[in-house]
């Protein structure tokens, strides 16, 4: 706002927020049926964007089998007591960018 005493004008900023880019991909991860899988990756800067989780082409939710942490940058991803269905590819989206092992 600008004031001059007998007038006002008054402007907004608005701002969108800048894409996140993932700069430590995912890894392949190998385990024995009944452990943990864990996989993690980092992205260039904390961001509200929708991040998610997918084994094939199944979207994950957290729950008793899978555990989803976002914590700053780091994302991570725990898949509980892996069975041979667990088997395959595991990716990490977000906005336009994808890492997958």
């Amino acid at each position: 706002t600008c004031d001059t005493g007998d007038q006002q004008t008054t402007a907004a900023v608005h701002l969108k927020e800048a894409a996140a880019t993932i700069v430590e991909r995912l890894k392949d991860v190998v385990a024995r049926e009944g452990e943990d899988a864990v996989f993690e990756c980092r992205l260039s800067r904390e961001t509200a964007q929708d991040a998610q989780w997918f084994l094939g082409d199944v979207p994950l939710q957290s729950n008793e089998m899978n555990e989803i942490r976002a914590q700053g940058t780091r994302h991570s991803l725990i898949l509980r007591k892996v069975t041979l269905e667990d088997c395959g590819s595991i990716t990490f989206k977000v906005g336009q960018h994808s890492s997958a092992a």
